[in-house]
């Protein structure tokens, strides 16, 4: 408690006198678009590229010795297999918040990622139903309980964003991912979307990152009637189908519960892979609906542009063409986006079209609080995360699925 507190006095002083030398990026009394457009002018190019190229990238890339010890860590305790606590994970990501506030040029905080499909995905966190399970009680009032507390316990550790829900429609039972899905019906799937981003993000626009996270509506889109039931596998449609019914649950996801991102899926749709597809990503997502969030690509998306779908000759015309089409962050390794340092620099790809998608992501730190003070409570942390009442809800929620499945 005694660091916690001595880190929240820090950012708190940072932020709290307001003098000819503190920046407007770093006023909370501003608004957020005025607050990224003064950071953006202040970044370089490589500065930018960092914000879309994810973690990995800072772990491969940190020279200072204790950059390198921090983010370091990252590469092992954040395995799935890891066996963290919930106090040392905390611990953790505020050391690496720290090392980024008061030890680089800017001092851009980082978002925690984590994926939390039917509870947050780490060690010691309460396990609730699949979703499939929680879907076929058709009560969204308990789905957006098991999310609100599912974002508790993420936000407790430091996490900020979960890569949830996952709204595709599952129509061919061959396809390997069915049980994420909350079922086949477009009304019922967007009505758990909703209930899902309400908990996770809470009802309000602005995001309380004590107790709430950014949800990620996954997967965009198409994803869940494959041909032959292949996962990542063509979902070639009409439009007239796909808006009927596949986008349903998104657009429900967007306009009802404005969910702060989308994540690209796998699969291409008549040919154009959804990483570059610019009808999907811009005009529908962003022209139609509205969408203000930002958008990731899926786990190694970018780099099958090349390997898989072959719509790039290389890594570095992947980026151009994922860029341009809406994809705002490069959730892999970073490599693909990376190569944008350069090509901006050579004029390649306009200098516009990156900061468009660095605005983007700055936008979702500033939405977070991030700035004024990103650090948690690890001893909290420990108290929260598989408390007896959600121990509790868990198996409520589990006895309610059951007497659904079994009847």
């Amino acid at each position: 408690m005694r660091k916690i507190l001595k880190l929240a006095t820090i950012a708190l002083l940072a932020t709290s006198c307001f003098g000819q030398n503190v920046p407007d990026y770093r006023n909370p009394k501003l608004p957020i678009p005025d607050r990224v457009a003064d950071l953006l002018k202040r970044m370089t190019i490589e500065e930018k590229v960092d914000q879309l190229a994810g973690g990995r990238r800072r772990m491969m890339t940190t020279t200072d010795p204790e950059g390198q010890r921090i983010f370091g860590q990252f590469r092992e305790v954040f395995k799935v297999e890891s066996q963290i606590s919930p106090h040392d994970a905390a611990e953790l990501r505020n050391d690496a918040q720290k090392y980024l506030l008061e030890k680089t040029r800017l001092g851009i905080p980082a978002i925690f990622q984590g994926e939390a499909l039917h509870g947050y995905m780490a060690y010691g966190s309460t396990s609730f139903p699949q979703v499939l399970g929680l879907a076929s009680i058709w009560d969204p009032a308990l789905v957006e309980q098991v999310f609100t507390a599912a974002s508790d316990e993420m936000a407790s550790t430091g996490t900020n964003q979960a890569f949830t829900p996952v709204l595709d429609l599952a129509r061919d039972p061959r396809w390997g991912r069915t049980e994420e899905t909350y079922g086949e019906d477009p009304y019922l799937v967007s009505r758990m979307a909703v209930a899902a981003v309400n908990g996770l993000q809470g009802t309000s626009w602005e995001i309380d990152r004590r107790h709430h996270v950014i949800a990620t509506a996954k997967h965009f889109a198409v994803h869940g009637q494959p041909e032959g039931g292949t996962n990542t596998a063509p979902g070639n449609y009409s439009e007239r189908v796909i808006r009927e019914s596949f986008l349903v649950p998104f657009q429900a996801a967007v306009e009802e519960a404005h969910a702060g991102s989308i994540m690209a899926s796998y699969n291409e749709i008549d040919g154009i892979p959804s990483h570059v597809n610019q009808w999907l990503l811009d005009r529908v997502l962003r022209q139609e609906w509205g969408f203000q969030g930002y958008v990731t690509s899926d786990g190694n998306g970018l780099q099958m542009l090349v390997e898989t779908h072959h719509v790039a000759a290389d890594k570095a015309e992947a980026a151009r063409k994922a860029l341009a089409a809406g994809v705002d962050y490069d959730l892999s390794d970073g490599t693909v986006y990376a190569t944008l340092t350069d090509q901006v620099k050579q004029g390649i790809v306009p200098e516009a079209e990156l900061d468009r998608a660095v605005s983007r992501v700055l936008a979702t730190k500033f939405r977070l609080g991030l700035f004024e003070n990103p650090y948690v409570d690890a001893d909290s942390a420990a108290k929260t995360v598989n408390s007896p009442a959600r121990k509790t809800l868990a198996l409520k929620a589990a006895e309610e699925a059951k007497k659904q499945s079994c009847c």
